[in-house]
């Protein structure tokens, strides 16, 4: 068996940087197994395989496989094959106006708009579920152990650590400044004995940013690989935005959130976070990103 795939760096403009990801296309005579051997091969964050979508009116249907387990849902794999299959089936109708997607995942359908803006290929999916915090009980003295940190620098403004989701849990723990951030280490035991989450992820985050034109700089670490970092985060930047209105309470309108992420590895990452509020409440969130394809070849199987 011979399928193609390619290479790609997401949430950014320039390869080498942002989120990297391999998509395996023509994957339909693939099973789970070989799905999961294939991205422990890769050895990525994840794995995307592009399937026939299940319902002809749709676009594709992807699976997502870290090197360990299958995710129903992720935020940098959704964003790159959405790039990649607009590109590859309908690269002359890329400009300015988006073309509209509909992949299939395990959460459910994903929509999806690509274009090209300003020569940078960018595509954008509204999050098929509205993110919610359910968690804000967290043991302060407990999660600054896990990181290294002290408790009084954990916290800024009215923000406080809690746990929200999109479909993937996050901790979402605010920190003082980037000096902070940066000095973060994580103690995955210690983080997972603090947490009440069977697989522990954290995002902390900081007002102080890079570029003054964004709003915050986070750093994400999810379990699974050991205490790993991960550059760009597209369902931890979708959970945000609830926690975005826990605390800031945003008038009714749309707004748009820039996270920065993936400085303190070099590779710099740009998420676009917008949401919708109705009635002071939360209706619609989408998170959207550039994506650069840096690679192609083949898998013989």
């Amino acid at each position: 068996m011979k399928l193609p795939y390619r290479r790609l760096d997401v949430f950014t403009e320039r390869p080498l940087a942002g989120n990297p990801l391999a998509v395996v296309l023509d994957a339909d005579g693939l099973d789970s197994a070989r799905m999961q051997a294939i991205a422990r091969e890769f050895n990525l964050s994840e794995t995307v395989f592009v399937l026939r979508a299940r319902d002809p009116v749709n676009t594709a249907r992807l699976r997502i496989f870290t090197p360990a387990v299958e995710l129903p849902f992720a935020g940098h794999p959704t964003i790159g094959a959405a790039v990649l299959i607009a590109f590859e089936r309908a690269r002359d109708m890329l400009g300015q106006t988006p073309i509209r997607l509909v992949l299939e995942e395990e959460i459910g359908p994903v929509v999806c708009e690509v274009a090209r803006v300003k020569g940078a290929l960018r595509a954008q999916f509204v999050v098929p579920r509205l993110p919610e915090v359910f968690a804000e009980t967290l043991d302060v003295s407990r999660l600054a152990a896990a990181l290294g940190l002290l408790a009084d620098d954990i916290g800024f403004d009215a923000h406080q650590p809690v746990i929200a989701s999109a479909g993937l849990p996050f901790a979402f723990i605010p920190v003082a400044s980037r000096a902070v951030l940066n000095r973060a280490q994580l103690d995955l035991a210690a983080l997972t004995a603090a947490l009440p989450m069977e697989r522990p992820a954290a995002c902390l985050y900081t007002r102080e940013t890079e570029d003054v034109a964004n709003h915050v700089q986070a750093r994400v670490f999810v379990s699974g690989l050991g205490a790993h970092e991960d550059p760009a985060t597209g369902s931890a930047a979708a959970a945000f935005a609830a926690v975005a209105a826990k605390f800031e309470h945003p008038e009714d309108g749309d707004h748009t959130l820039q996270i920065e992420q993936g400085f303190a590895m070099k590779r710099p990452s740009l998420l676009t976070v917008s949401m919708r509020v109705e009635e002071r409440t939360l209706t619609q969130v989408a998170v959207g990103g550039a994506s650069v394809i840096v690679g192609e070849g083949f898998l013989r199987l």
